[in-house]
């Protein structure tokens, strides 16, 4: 039989960080605006196109961002997708449609705040794609870039596995959908609507997560659920920096007067501040659910200390007359009385009982257990 051996599943707990989780703290808050930290070069890049309208979609996988070039004066929606980032490529892409150097910094940046911007050319956005591990039972986030132009929609991502785009690629493909019979701008709308759709399904995952925190909470058997809930208020934190920023972002596709929006389009913008409106009430009430939680689990853990030294109280109670007896007749006198008797004894130990017997009845009628 061949056995893998993992031994990084267990060196990890070496690293007194990992006891308490107090990485991941720092991969959320430790954020430096004023250090540009350096992004690698993806290993693989994937650029894939559709060039659509309403009467047929063409969709292509190309080998190099120079495929993609021809694809500005085909008179069609086009729609370019580039998984994978690398310095030369974002720039020989964006210079080739006239995209402001601003918003290739942007880009190829690493932990930038969800915004929209308007440039010349065309409209800017960017935005964190949420994925849940069920592994480690975190959230993690995907820098996804989408710049609306004319009849054009380029997107960046950082990874060629995975995204939220697949339902969409589908609708291309259906000759009576509505983003085929739309311009761009529906385009951009099925984007991000599908990014802050997939939100709900990474709160769907928390809460469920949440609510076998709560059982445990409730049996009170679990001595390290107070971590678990400390870890699972942490990737709130990381929704809510992400859902404020991305409700501020539709607002500025509903507010803009740029002519590559539509004013059909608007309304669909508004389903979606709707949606990222729904997604901040729901994280604000999974936070008071965690923050109530910890309240309860804390109250629960001094209940059974006050249950411990309730016990311990009348154990010390009840043994207190037997232990004053046993001190007055264990004196280094001579002249105690029934010291010699020969029923001293049984009468010491009579007392020692009977005291303690009547404690518990008096206890008892006064409810104190």
């Amino acid at each position: 039989m061949n056995v893998r051996l993992q031994p990084e599943k267990y060196l990890r707990y070496l690293d007194p960080g990992s006891w308490f989780g107090s990485k991941r703290t720092k991969e959320i808050l430790q954020v430096n605006p004023t250090v540009i930290p350096q992004r690698e070069e993806s290993a693989e890049v994937v650029v894939s196109v559709f060039d659509y309208d309403a009467g047929g979609v063409e969709e292509k996988q190309l080998s190099g961002v120079e495929g993609c070039f021809a694809y500005k004066t085909s008179g069609r929606i086009t729609w370019i997708n580039i998984d994978g980032l690398r310095k030369a490529d974002v720039e020989q892409v964006c210079n080739h449609y006239e995209i402001h150097p601003l918003i290739i910094e942007d880009i190829l940046s690493i932990n930038q705040r969800p915004k929209m911007e308007e440039t010349e050319t065309g409209l800017f956005c960017l935005l964190n794609m949420l994925f849940y591990n069920e592994q480690n039972h975190a959230v993690e986030q995907e820098q996804i870039s989408i710049i609306l132009g004319p009849d054009y929609v380029i997107s960046f991502q950082e990874f060629a596995d995975r995204d939220v785009f697949n339902q969409l690629r589908e609708k291309l493909k259906i000759a009576a959908s509505k983003v085929r019979q739309r311009g761009a701008d529906h385009l951009c709308y099925s984007m991000l609507d599908l990014i802050v759709d997939n939100y709900f399904v990474v709160m769907e995952r928390i809460g469920e997560q949440i609510e076998l925190l709560e059982e445990e909470v409730m049996r009170g058997q679990n001595p390290r659920v107070l971590q678990a809930i400390t870890q699972q208020r942490k990737e709130l934190i990381v929704l809510k920096r992400n859902f404020s920023p991305v409700r501020e972002l539709v607002n500025s596709f509903l507010r803009t007067d740029s002519p590559l929006v539509d004013a059909r389009t608007t309304k669909y913008f508004k389903d979606v501040y709707d949606h990222t409106v729904q997604a901040l009430d729901l994280v604000e009430n999974y936070r008071d659910v965690m923050v109530s939680m910890q309240d309860l689990h804390i109250n629960n853990v001094n209940l059974k200390m006050n249950e411990v030294m309730k016990v311990m109280a009348i154990v010390t109670c009840l043994l207190a007359p037997a232990t004053v007896i046993g001190g007055i007749f264990g004196m280094n006198f001579d002249q105690i009385p029934y010291l010699h008797n020969e029923f001293g004894f049984w009468m010491a130990v009579t007392i020692m009982l009977a005291i303690p017997v009547w404690m518990i009845i008096v206890f008892k009628r006064r409810g104190w257990f």
